[in-house]
């Protein structure tokens, strides 16, 4: 008959016998250890020497290491862990070792280092009295529990050996562990049944799903790749999608892994009822902001579409938007609309400085809405040492699914440059549209009258022109980013004699990029193109002209000098424009920074001739946005004026 020894531990008492034996009468302490001592014994005598390649099953990943809650817990904590007596020292026994144990860990790097001293007993005990026998006890112990702890990891052949020397009056004990090769997925079979693999959002989470055939089976990768499949399965409206099967099973002779992972997507559900606070708007004209058409399907991005609408209105201190997922049935999510009104007039006012305006300031007055339909009204005021101009505008919105807004405005503008005055009056009426193939779109007309003096020429010009315009902006920071590009694109179109002294056939584009550059450092790349075709140029006011120079332009030059001169050597501007500029910044602190750049341009009618500049700044983290300082020298050009020029410019990068 074969031999079985069992080493049982309950309620202080270890009891030992072979399998059919009767149950013994409960020991003592001293007969427990005893027969502990005895038991020990006989299972090393009939242990197997080698281990056969035992698949293990695996549900959820192991306990241990410091990736979730249950893996920072102390092992002392776990049930049937033992924990070790209080640090008084009985008579006859060890005593309490009262230096300091410094704990290290050798051969691996330090995420394996972390996780192994996570799952460690003695990790808890280190400022704490121990007894050498306690301490013995748990340094053997930590090369199972770091074995342990290393298998979230994919190390499922890690050995571990633990020492211990004194140090002072202490001890420092030292795990030397060779973590093994990783187990390597063998197979993968990750799958969701039903309608939701026609979606994009669930295709693209499958498709990533990792770790992937061959590579190492990292559990936490393994984690986070299953909630991403359930998070798109949620957020495109699959909310009874259940789990059928997760399971990974590790061969650990073989050093390999198989995961088995299926979804049930289960009913789509479509969006219910928008329930809207009661506000200072009627619910009708709420509810065109609604991005959706009735009977559409539930998705997340459409509740964000939603949300972002409302921000942008203005109307609100508060938006929030949810789905009330607890409340869905008959195929349907409601969703819940918080809304709280903001403050109904905004008075503004603002300081700037900039070496192409000179010094300024700006007042201003705003009411976000002056009825029922949601109508705008807003007045501004400037005036610096360059330029002093008034404007008024007036704001419709049409909430829709095509969300846009018509923009009426008339101002006064009178401006003065190193090479022109102007001044100016407008009229301009444009229809806005928020989200035209990832643009925004507008459309409008726009009316000039007034005078001009330029390079010692006077001149007065009246123009009515149409205009369109696209411009787009992405960036992870609005204030700050550190990546994101901006690009705007103009068309201006006007024909003599309809109420304009000149026809105009103008195009512009403008694109500014941010890209890191490694830890503290980014690089800003800008470009500028431009072209025009006017029956009689000289008609044309300056700001419908190309100019270069300036903080925003080509620096090392002063604001508008580049361009065409006339035959008193005054600058008129040129019917074409090329701008390019490159900048490197380093932040060697939180919130200051310097950077080098070199920029270079030219606004020409009939051959470009580059002009270029170079220089050094100082850069500031600002609550409204990065202040520039900047120093630059002209390092090709033909023009006479030359010299250190300084820069200032206060504002967002894009």
């Amino acid at each position: 008959m074969k031999s079985e020894v069992r080493l049982a531990y309950s309620g202080g008492q270890v009891t030992c016998r072979k399998r059919g034996a009767p149950a013994p009468r409960r020991a003592g302490v001293r007969t427990a250890c005893l027969l502990a001592v005895l038991c020990c014994a006989s299972l090393a005598v009939a242990a197997p020497r080698s281990f056969a390649a035992t698949p293990a099953a695996i549900d959820e990943p192991p306990a241990t290491g410091p990736r979730d809650a249950q893996r920072a817990a102390s092992p002392s904590a776990r049930p049937g862990a033992p924990t070790p007596p209080a640090s008084t020292t009985a008579p006859g026994r060890s005593r309490p070792i009262r230096g300091k144990v410094t704990l290290a860990i050798e051969g691996v790097g330090d995420e394996l280092a972390q996780a192994a001293r996570a799952n460690l007993e003695l990790q808890n005990y280190l400022d704490r009295e121990l007894t050498g026998r306690q301490l013995r006890g748990m340094v053997a112990r930590g090369e199972q529990q770091i074995r342990l702890g290393l298998e979230p990891y994919g190390y499922y052949a890690a050995q571990a050996k633990g020492s211990r020397v004194r140090e002072g009056d202490g001890w420092r004990v030292t795990f030397k562990v060779d973590p093994g090769p990783p187990a390597r997925v063998r197979n993968s079979s990750v799958a969701v049944l039903g309608a939701a693999t026609e979606l994009k959002a669930v295709r693209d989470a499958l498709q990533a799903f990792a770790p992937r055939r061959g590579q190492p089976i990292d559990h936490a990768i393994y984690e986070a790749s299953k909630a991403r499949v359930s998070t798109a399965l949620q957020t495109t409206g699959f909310f009874d999608a259940t789990l059928e099967r997760h399971r990974v099973e590790v061969t650990r002779g073989a050093g390999t892994a198989d995961i088995d992972v299926a979804w049930n997507s289960g009913e789509r559900y479509r969006l219910g009822a928008t329930n809207l606070s009661k506000v200072q708007f009627p619910p009708e004209f709420l509810a065109g902001y609604l991005p959706w058409e009735s009977d559409a399907f539930y998705t997340v991005d459409d509740l964000l579409l939603l949300q972002q609408r409302l921000i942008d209105a203005d109307y609100f201190g508060l938006v929030s938007v949810q789905p009330n997922v607890a409340g869905r049935r008959d195929g349907r999510v409601p969703v819940e609309v918080l809304l709280t009104p903001a403050k109904r007039t905004i008075y503004s006012a603002g300081a700037y400085a900039s070496t192409d305006s000179g010094p300024g300031g700006r007042l201003g007055i705003q009411r976000r809405w002056i009825n029922d339909r949601g109508h705008k009204w807003g007045a501004e005021v400037e005036y610096s040492t360059r330029l002093q101009a008034a404007s008024t505008s007036y704001r419709i919105p049409q909430p829709g699914v095509r969300n846009r807004y018509y923009d009426f405005a008339a101002g006064y503008r009178d401006e003065t440059t190193d090479t022109s005055r102007s001044t100016l009056k407008r009229l301009s009426a444009s229809e806005v549209l928020d989200r035209w193939h990832g643009y925004q779109r507008t459309l409008g007309l726009r009316l000039l009258n007034g005078s001009f003096d330029i390079a010692d020429e006077q001149r007065s010009s009246k123009l009515l022109y149409a205009e369109g315009s696209l411009a787009r902006t992405r960036a992870d920071d609005p204030l700050f980013p550190a990546k994101g590009v901006a690009v705007n694109y103009v068309l201006r179109l006007a024909a003599p004699g309809l109420l304009s002294d000149s026809s105009l056939a103008q195009v512009r584009g403008d694109a500014r990029w941010v890209q890191p550059a490694g830890r503290g450092s980014r690089v800003l790349l800008r470009a500028s193109l431009g072209a025009l075709e006017a029956s009689n140029f000289d008609a044309l006011p300056p700001e419908l002209r190309f100019f270069a120079g300036g903080d925003r332009s080509v620096r090392g030059f002063d604001y508008q000098a580049i361009g065409e001169r006339n035959s008193t050597g005054g600058v008129i501007g040129g019917r074409n424009l090329v701008v390019a500029s490159a900048e490197y910044e380093h932040y060697f602190l939180a919130n200051w920074g310097a950077a080098v750049f070199v920029d270079a341009g030219d606004a020409f009618s009939s051959e470009l001739n580059a002009n270029v500049g170079a220089g050094i700044g100082l850069r500031w983290k600002s609550p409204v946005g990065v202040v520039r300082v900047d120093f630059a020298v002209p390092v090709t050009t033909d023009l006479e004026d030359s010299g250190l020029r300084f820069h200032i410019v206060i504002g967002p990068d894009l």
